[in-house]
C-alpha cells in the first residue's frame, strides 16, 4: 500500500485524508504550517471598499469570526460589497454567511483571479485584501499596478512543525516509506523543505501540487513536480495521486 504526506494544517486535513483512503492510499499527516488567529486588528467599516479578497478558508475562518463575535453590524455591508474569492472551499465558506461571491478563476490561485478583473474596475478604488502572514502579496501588487490601492489585514500566522515530527518525516523519507509528497500551498512546501534541512528527494517519491502557483513555488526550489490535478481541489488532487501510484 502506497503511503502519502499530506502537509496540511491539522483541522484541514481530515477531508483530504478520507479522499486518500477511498483510492487505498495509507496517509501520514505532518502539518508543516498550523494555523492561529492573530491579536490586535480591528474589523474595518467595510462600506469603504469597493471589493474584498480572500485567498484561503482560514482568511474567511478568523475574518468572520472576530466580525461576528466584535462588529456584527458590518455583516451586512459584507454581503452588500463586491467579494472575490480562491478556491471553491473559500467561495463556499463565505456563501455560508450570506455572502455572495464574484465568479471563481478557472484555476484556484490570485494570478489567475486577477487576471479575470477588468482593469477599469481597479483603477482609483480602494479595496480591502484579508490575507495570512505567509501571503505572496500578489494581490495587492496587482491593484497597485492597476492605479488602485489595498488595506491588508493580517488574520492569521502560521507556526512551524514541532521537532518531534519533523524527525520522525526524515527517518521515514530516509528509509523510503514515503511514495508521496503532497503540498498544498507554496507555503507548505516553503515550509516542509525547510524543516528537512534539504531539497533532496528520492527519485522514487512522486512530488504532487494542488495547482500552479504551489508547483511554480516549488519548481523555484529546483523541485520537480510530478502531479497536478486538472481542477484544483481536493477530491480532483487526490484522485490525480491515486492515478500516479497505482
Amino acid at each position: 500500500m502506497k503511503t502519502v504526506l499530506v502537509t496540511r494544517p491539522k483541522h484541514q486535513a481530515a477531508p483530504f485524508v478520507r479522499e486518500l483512503e477511498q483510492y487505498g492510499l495509507k496517509t501520514v499527516v505532518f502539518p508543516t504550517i498550523e494555523i492561529r488567529p492573530v491579536a490586535g486588528w480591528k474589523v474595518p467599516n467595510l462600506s469603504q471598499f469597493a471589493g474584498i479578497f480572500f485567498t484561503s478558508p482560514n482568511s474567511v475562518q478568523f475574518f468572520l469570526e472576530r466580525l461576528l463575535k466584535e462588529s456584527p453590524a458590518e455583516l451586512p455591508n459584507l454581503q452588500n460589497t463586491r467579494v472575490w474569492a480562491v478556491g471553491k472551499t473559500t467561495g463556499g465558506d463565505l456563501e455560508k454567511h450570506g455572502v455572495t461571491i464574484e465568479p471563481l478563476p478557472k484555476s484556484a490561485d490570485a494570478v489567475s483571479l486577477m487576471s479575470g478583473i477588468d482593469a477599469r474596475e481597479i483603477e482609483r478604488k480602494t479595496f480591502l485584501f484579508v490575507r495570512g502572514s505567509l501571503s505572496l502579496g500578489t494581490i495587492p501588487e496587482v491593484i497597485a499596478k492597476r492605479g488602485g490601492s489595498c488595506v491588508e489585514v493580517t488574520v492569521y500566522e502560521n507556526q512551524s512543525p514541532s521537532l518531534e515530527d519533523t524527525q520522525r518525516v526524515k527517518e521515514m523519507l530516509a528509509e523510503g516509506k514515503l511514495d508521496c509528497l503532497s503540498f498544498t500551498s507554496p507555503s507548505t512546501a516553503r515550509n516542509f523543505f525547510e524543516a528537512m534541512g534539504s531539497k533532496k528527494v528520492a527519485d522514487s517519491v512522486k512530488i504532487a501540487a494542488i495547482g500552479t502557483t504551489t508547483s511554480g513555488a516549488l519548481e523555484k526550489m529546483g523541485i520537480k513536480v510530478d502531479i497536478i490535478p486538472e481542477y484544483f481541489d481536493g477530491p480532483s488532487f487526490a484522485k490525480a495521486i491515486a492515478e500516479a501510484l497505482n
